[in-house]
């Protein structure tokens, strides 16, 4: 199956809205829950962060796509078409935006990272995270491995200086907290 068919974009599809049918049979809201949904919220600490449409943190699901793309190609450039790839990453992330949702994943980022407020995200974020997977992975299968790498640094220095947090720096909170790194992150 080649990489954009339409029958891989159906099953993209059939992904997409069984994790959002997941996530809603979990309790996770549609959208925010004080309002109406939205394109974008900017400010990460307030209580629409992950809630929804985009968020700062949409750029690091762009990396997650970027970083599934060529971990998939060099396991299994041999043994799975283009397309099946694709799909894998995308069910990969998938199964880490259900995860991220369990009160498991949401209490580790409220100890351990500045996220004290998060409540997981909402449906619409989800999609809006798997949405910007699929743009990293695509961006991942047309540019040029230096491109591509360039731009993954781009974002997370920009997102290091934006809201001082990154994808880098969540593993390594969520992981094995930096007591320092979260004053930093704090403002302090």
């Amino acid at each position: 199956m080649p990489l954009g068919s339409s029958k891989q974009i159906v099953v993209a599809v059939c992904i997409i809205l069984l994790v959002a049918g997941i996530l809603f049979a979990m309790g996770r809201t549609p959208w925010y829950k004080y309002g109406g949904p939205g394109l974008w919220s900017g400010d990460t600490t307030s209580d629409q962060n992950s809630q929804q449409l985009f968020d700062p943190y949409t750029f690091t699901h762009i990396i997650h796509g970027i970083g599934f793309y060529f971990l998939l190609w060099f396991f299994f450039r041999e043994k799975l078409s283009p397309g099946a790839r694709f799909l894998i990453a995308l069910g990969i992330e998938g199964s880490w935006e259900i995860v991220e949702n369990t009160d498991f994943v949401i209490n580790r980022y409220r100890e351990a990272t500045i996220s004290l407020d998060y409540y997981g995200d909402s449906i619409l974020n989800t999609i809006g995270d798997m949405l910007a997977c699929v743009v990293g992975y695509f961006l991942a299968a047309r540019f040029s491995i230096w491109a591509t790498i360039s731009c993954v640094l781009i974002l997370e220095l920009a997102l290091l200086f934006w809201i001082r947090d990154n994808l880098i720096l969540n593993i390594i909170m969520l992981i094995y907290p930096f007591p320092g790194i979260k004053v930093w992150q704090g403002g302090g």
